[in-house]
């Protein structure tokens, strides 16, 4: 493979047709199942993969047959599969559904209206994680049009990844004839610690997450009547929280949550430190707000080595507009807790649930509600040939040498092919940088890195087949 005619071919494909159509994509608000019920009614999901599949079968590539496969009551899946020069298989994944609105968005700018700032493209959608299948496509495409050898190549672009990859076990099982036992597995779902060079990603927490809810009255009353006589309910989850995380330091305290960390990942952690420097700085902070550790290391390991707690949303309390002196019947939260790689994400739900609802204070109605967990995951030693190939990549395309890190958020998809394929080798790599705000308000794709990441992920594909010959 030539880097320079790989340039060429993808830099002229991405501005001629993947560009004008993720502005398409962007604009649909195709939202995952767990934040759209009415999913199925709505059809931005269909909308959503018919526009993908359309584009695969415009570019024509040699040996690919495109299929949306629809199982009974799941999101619709789209299936790449390009025939190659050896019986082996790559498997590449992706996926195309959307987390929700958020608020906060920028003048200008909103999770369904695609703008393109310089080399931003803002809008939910784009980079988490709409564009792998146009950078899995290009990519095989440009291989094609230098007359390189590959193995076979599977695309699988999933649409429940933001809800927790429910559906995607059952078309793994429906699919395992056509998929057969990966020797490589891409995945394009990650993120990068700058846009600067190749990056490639270690390990991955795991999620446990459901609604806690505290209920002590049948109906509110007035706060003069019954406060200092019944407890607030918001007061009962405050102490059940408590049982968790210490308030003060954000430390999860139940030892059931926590691993031992390898020794290479704290040295990793300590080499990164050195490239990124302290991880809190890429953060929109307000002015006089420090990271919860001064230490650049320790804060890399809190992010993707130690379990953490988060609230992302509260029923039973009214809006500031409309709060009266009442005490409330019910207060409820979502918890987010994510886990490290390696602890048992079924485990630690279960326990979980049997802290937070165990001995209720006051004899308050607690009940603890978990959704699916998720598990993390930890990546294999690579093989030679792939750290090569990577390093020679990241070269070849930004000038610099390859990095790796862990991260702190969870691709599900990556645990389930882990325990599934365990002789595979896995490149897990993404487009998710500084301030490129993944979930959250001004979410953008960076342009030049999402074509970076494709040239890389050609000359990987390539040179595995290399590796072999």
């Amino acid at each position: 493979m030539d880097p320079h005619a790989t340039r060429r071919f993808v830099d002229d494909l991405w501005a001629r047709s993947v560009v004008p159509t993720l502005h398409d994509y962007i604009a649909i608000p195709n939202k995952s199942p767990a934040f759209d019920d009415e999913w199925r009614a709505h059809g931005h999901m269909e909308r959503a993969v018919a526009l993908l599949s359309e584009w695969v079968r415009s570019q024509n590539l040699p040996g690919a047959k495109v299929e949306t496969v629809r199982l009974e009551g799941r999101t619709p899946l789209l299936i790449i599969e390009a025939e190659g020069n050896s019986d082996e298989c790559i498997l590449v994944y992706g996926h195309y559904d959307k987390q929700p609105e958020f608020a906060g968005w920028r003048e200008g700018l909103g999770p369904w209206s695609p703008v393109l700032q310089n080399d931003r493209l803002y809008g939910r959608g784009g980079a988490d994680d709409g564009y792998s299948v146009f950078a899995a496509v290009a990519a095989l495409g440009s291989i094609a049009e230098q007359g390189a050898q590959r193995a076979r190549c599977v695309v699988l672009i999933e649409g429940c990844e933001e809800s927790g990859s429910v559906d995607l076990p059952h078309y793994l099982d429906a699919l395992a004839d056509q998929i057969g036992s990966p020797g490589l597995v891409v995945c394009l779902d990650s993120g990068c610690g700058n846009y600067e060079q190749l990056w490639g990603t270690t390990s991955l927490r795991g999620l446990v997450a459901g609604t806690l809810s505290v209920e002590l009255l049948r109906e509110g009353v007035h706060s003069g009547s019954a406060s200092g006589v019944v407890a607030s309910s918001f007061r009962v989850l405050r102490q059940l929280l408590s049982r968790i995380e210490d308030e003060r330091s954000g430390a999860i305290l139940p030892a059931e949550f926590h691993v031992d960390i390898p020794e290479e990942r704290r040295r990793q952690a300590r080499h990164l430190a050195t490239i990124l420097g302290d991880p809190s700085r890429d953060l929109p902070l307000l002015d006089s707000v420090t990271p919860v550790v001064p230490d650049a290391v320790e804060l890399i390991l809190n992010r993707t080595w130690r379990p953490t707690l988060s609230i992302t949303g509260a029923a039973g309390i009214p809006s500031l507009e409309s709060a009266g002196n009442v005490l409330r019947p019910r207060t409820a939260v979502k918890i987010s807790m994510r886990i490290p790689p390696l602890c048992d994400a079924d485990r630690a739900s279960a326990r979980l649930k049997e802290i937070l609802e165990a001995d209720p204070p006051y004899g308050a109605h607690v009940t603890f509600e978990p959704e699916q967990p998720a598990a993390g995951w930890c990546a294999p030693p690579s093989e030679p040939w792939l750290t090569a190939s990577v390093d020679r990549a990241s070269r070849a395309f930004w000038g610099r040498e390859a990095a790796y890190m862990g991260e702190g958020g969870t691709i599900p998809f990556m645990a389930m092919l882990g325990e599934k394929f365990p002789a595979a080798q896995f490149f897990i790599t993404g487009v998710l940088g500084p301030e490129s705000n993944a979930h959250g308000p001004n979410e953008f794709l960076h342009l030049p890195m999402a074509r970076g990441v494709t040239c890389a992920i050609a000359h990987v594909i390539a040179d595995h087949f290399a590796r072999a010959g």
